[in-house]
C-alpha cells in the first residue's frame, strides 16, 4: 500500500509539473511565473498604439492572473517621467514606441540589463536587440511619407518620392511632422538625414524642410492620423500607422512612399525599469512580449508591423504594402543613432530656433 501511495504521489507531483509548464504558453521558466505570480502585480509605460496595448495587458492578466495597469505614453514622455522618479519608477516595464528613447534612457542608467530573456532566441537579427541587453525588439516599421492623393490632385501636386523633395516650395505648410522633443519618430528622422548627409548639411536639409512644416505633433502617429481627413496632405512617419489608417479606418484615400533616396527602420522594444517594484513580473512580461501570444495579436488592434520574431506570424497587409524590412538603408548605423540622438535633437532644435522659425506649443505640439 506504501509503495501504492508513493508512485501514485509521484504521478501526482509529475502531473502537477507538466500543468504547469504547459500552463504556460509563452515559454517562461516554470519558476519565473510562480515567483510573478507571487508578485501579483504589474504597472506597463506602453508607447505602442493604445488599443494593442490594452489587448496585450488584459491578456497577459487572462494568463497569469496578474493585475496589470497601464498608461500610454509617447515614446518623449517616458524619459521625462523615469528620470523625474530618479530610480523609484512607478512602472516596472516599457513595451513598444521607437528604440532612440530606450537608447537614451540606458545611456543614463534608468533600464535594467540583468535579465536575458529566453525568448530572445528568436530575434532574427542582432539589430533587434540592445547590444548591451537593455532592451529587445518585438516589431519594426519603415519610416516614410503618406499622402492625401485626392488633395494632392486638386492641388496639381506630384506625391514626394524622396526627402529632398520634401523641400519643394509648393509642399509650403502641406507638411506634418511630430515634435522633436515628445516623439521618438523625429529623432529617427534626424538622425536618418545627418547619418545620409552629413552632420551639418543634414541638420541643415532639417532647417529647410521646417519651412515647409505646419505643424509637429505631439505623437509619432500623430500625422497618420489627419491625412485620411484632409487636415494633413502629406505626413512623415512609419507607414504601418498608414496601413491603419487604409484597413482599420477606411481611409483608402491615403498613399504610402518609401523614400527612393534612402529610409530607417523603428525597433520597438520591451525593457524593464532600473528599481521595478515587481521584478519577477516584468520579466515575465518581457517573455510574454517577445512570444507569439503576444506580437500576433498585434494586427487585430490596428498595429501593422513586421514582426522580428523567428516563431511570428507576419501580418498579412504589412506583407501586401510591401513594407518590407529590407528597403531600410543598409549605410544606417543603429549603434551610431544610439550614442548621437540627443546631441542630434539639440543641434536641430537650435538650429530651427536661430533662424527665427515659430518653435512655440502652438506649433510644436505637447498635448
Amino acid at each position: 500500500m506504501k509503495k501504492l501511495f508513493a508512485v501514485l504521489l509521484a504521478l501526482a507531483m509529475l502531473l502537477s509539473c507538466v500543468a504547469a509548464l504547459a500552463e504556460d504558453v509563452v515559454g517562461a521558466p516554470a519558476d519565473l511565473v510562480e515567483a510573478a505570480k507571487a508578485e501579483g502585480e504589474l504597472v506597463i509605460y506602453g508607447s505602442c498604439e493604445e488599443e494593442y496595448l490594452a489587448a496585450a495587458a488584459k491578456h497577459f492578466t487572462e494568463l497569469y492572473g496578474i493585475k496589470t495597469e497601464y498608461q500610454r505614453l509617447s515614446t518623449g514622455e517616458v524619459p521625462t517621467k523615469i528620470e523625474e522618479e530618479n530610480g523609484n519608477p512607478s512602472a516596472d516595464v516599457w513595451f513598444g514606441g521607437t528604440n532612440n528613447p530606450y537608447d537614451g534612457l540606458a545611456a543614463k542608467g534608468f533600464l535594467d540589463n540583468s535579465y536575458v530573456p529566453a525568448n530572445a532566441s528568436h530575434l532574427t537579427k542582432d539589430i533587434y536587440k540592445d547590444p548591451n541587453g537593455y532592451w529587445y525588439g518585438i516589431y519594426t516599421g519603415l519610416l516614410g511619407f503618406m499622402v492625401n492623393k485626392p488633395e494632392l490632385e486638386r492641388l496639381g501636386l506630384e506625391a514626394p518620392q524622396t526627402w529632398d523633395d520634401l523641400l519643394k516650395p509648393e509642399y509650403k505648410g502641406l507638411i506634418w511632422l511630430s515634435n522633436y522633443k515628445t516623439a521618438g519618430t523625429p529623432k529617427l528622422v534626424a538622425n536618418l538625414m545627418i547619418q545620409l548627409k552629413g552632420h551639418d548639411a543634414g541638420v541643415q536639409y532639417l532647417v529647410d524642410l521646417d519651412k515647409n512644416v505646419q505643424v509637429y505633433t505631439k505623437s509619432g502617429s500623430g500625422p497618420s492620423k489627419n491625412v485620411g481627413t484632409g487636415e494633413c496632405i502629406i505626413g512623415i512617419g512609419f507607414l504601418h500607422d498608414g496601413i491603419t489608417q487604409i484597413i482599420d479606418n477606411g481611409y483608402e484615400n491615403v498613399g504610402l512612399v518609401v523614400p527612393a533616396d534612402g529610409t530607417a527602420c523603428e525597433v520597438g522594444p520591451v525593457a524593464i525599469f532600473k528599481g521595478a517594484k515587481h521584478p519577477n513580473a516584468a520579466k515575465l512580461f518581457m517573455e510574454y512580449a517577445l512570444s507569439p501570444e503576444c506580437v500576433n495579436q498585434a494586427q487585430n488592434y490596428g498595429s501593422y508591423q513586421f514582426l522580428v520574431l523567428d516563431n511570428a506570424t507576419q501580418p498579412q497587409a504589412a506583407i501586401d504594402f510591401g513594407l518590407d524590412p529590407s528597403l531600410v538603408w543598409d549605410g544606417y548605423d543603429f549603434a551610431a543613432a544610439a550614442k548621437d540622438t540627443d546631441q542630434n535633437v539639440t543641434d536641430v532644435m537650435e538650429a530651427i530656433a536661430a533662424v527665427g522659425a515659430d518653435t512655440s506649443e502652438g506649433r510644436f505640439k505637447t498635448e
